[in-house]
Parts: C-alpha cells; structure tokens; sequence
C-alpha cells in the first residue's frame, strides 16, 4: 500500500461518512469506559438501550459497587458476557476510587491495566475522551484494512494497527477509525458488501473477486436457464408429435371408410 492509493482510501471514506463518529451514548469518561467494555461482541445499538438507564441509576465508580454483583449482572442482562463484565465493571470501579481518585487515568498504560480495558477500549477512550489521537481496531476496521489490503489477511490486529498508524497521518487517526467503522458497518459489511456500488472498487482486491464470482455466478444462471429452455420446447415437441399421431391415424380411417361407402 503506497501513501498514493491510502490517500485516495482516505478521501473517498471521508466523502462518504464526513460525519462518523462514535455512536456509544456517552457523557464523560467514565461512562465512555464502562460503553466500550459492555460493547465487546456486542452491537453499539444494544449497548445504547442498556446504559440509557443503566448511566441514570449509575453515575459514579462508588455507586457500581454500592449494589451487589448480582443487582448489576441483572442491570446489564442483554448485554453478552454481562457476568463477567459486571464483575469487570466492579473491579475497575474498584481500582479507580482506590488509586486514581475515582477518575478515569488520561495515560494508555494505565487504562489497559484496568480490568475488561484491552487495547481497543484504551484507545477509544484517549481518542474521544481525552483527544489523544489514536487508532482503536475492531472488527469493522480490522475487515476492511484487510479487504483494502492495507492490511495483510493474517496480520494480528496489533499489526492492523500498527499498519493504520504507519500509513494514515496522526491528526487524522482517531476520525479515521470512525470512518473505518462506518464504512465496515454501513458499506463494507461482513455479509453482502456493497461492492456493486463501491467507489473504493478499483483499488479493492477483494471487491474485485467479489464481483468476478458473481458475473460467473450469472452467467452460469443464464446458460442454466437457456439449458432449461432448450429442454422444455424440446419436450414440448415430442408432447404435440404424440398428440398428433392418433389425429393422423384417425383421419387416414375416416377416408378409408369414405372411399368403402363409396
């Protein structure tokens, strides 16, 4: 991937999500941590319905563990994995009351030492809370740094975004990340991609294999329904040649039996 075609990847990704951002609801730090930890293998959308009222009852690490581990599980239920990220939760709220004065840590190093805080969550969280610029892979920029072939098909998702930061200017990292996600979620998607209509085709391997399978796939329907066609006018014949022997037959009688009258 040369710094030609990335920006080309850049500008056609700003065009079409100009306006990407992040859609967990938040409204400050902390509630952006607790967000991005509920959202591991877990719609935003989903995360959005549970913490509208969960951030109404809980608005501070002490009130997390003012209830039991139970109350909280039962709180966050639609979420997946919601035991161990109600423990997580707790912990973590633990740990900032007892060594950072109830406040989320500024520093990557220390937010990935907070339990359910991996990479991915620490990045977002210096990005949006504390505009530090950052890249934060998930699932829809991992696929589609990987369908770009920006990334590489086996590259871990460290390598991903080491790849993204090598190539992709530091001011531009943390709304790059939010247009590579819009871009996997509403364009790019996991199943049936928008590759028919993608403006990002002419430098997409993938999306070029993509659509040659399917002019294949096309053509072998087309030759399948010609096939069929061919076959049904063929049976048809042999059908209407059938019904016309016994006509033939029958008339052949009939003047027989005329010329014996006669």
């Amino acid at each position: 991937m040369n710094a030609t075609k990335m920006r080309h990847i850049l500008d056609t990704i700003a065009d079409l999500f100009p306006d990407a951002h992040c859609e967990l609801n938040h409204r400050n730090p902390f509630e952006l941590t607790i967000a991005v930890l509920l959202s591991a293998q877990c719609t935003d959308e989903t995360v959005n319905k549970v913490t509208a009222t969960l951030f109404e009852k809980y608005r501070t690490p002490e009130d997390y563990l003012s209830v039991p581990l139970e109350e909280l599980e039962n709180d966050i239920r639609r979420i997946g994995l919601f035991r161990n990220k109600a423990a997580n939760i707790q912990k973590l709220c633990r740990i900032l009351i007892d060594r950072f004065g109830g406040e989320v840590p500024r520093e990557h190093a220390a937010l990935t030492e907070l339990p359910g805080v991996g990479r991915k969550t620490a990045n977002v969280v210096v990005s949006n809370a504390f505009d530090v610029p950052a890249i934060a892979v998930d699932t829809h920029v991992e696929r589609v740094s990987k369908r770009l072939a920006i990334a590489k098909p086996d590259d871990s998702v460290l390598e991903v975004e080491k790849r993204l930061m090598k190539l992709v200017p530091r001011d531009e990292w943390t709304i790059t990340h939010h247009r590579l996600i819009f871009f996997g979620r509403y364009h790019c998607k996991a199943q049936n991609p928008k590759c028919d209509v993608c403006p990002l085709l002419d430098v997409c391997p993938e999306g070029k294999k993509r659509m040659k399978a399917t002019v294949r796939a096309e053509d072998r329907a087309k030759k399948a329904r010609a096939q069929t066609g061919k076959a049904g006018s063929a049976r048809n014949a042999d059908a209407n040649g059938a019904k016309s022997q016994p006509t033939r037959k029958r008339q052949e009688q009939a003047a027989a039996k005329g010329g014996a009258d006669a």
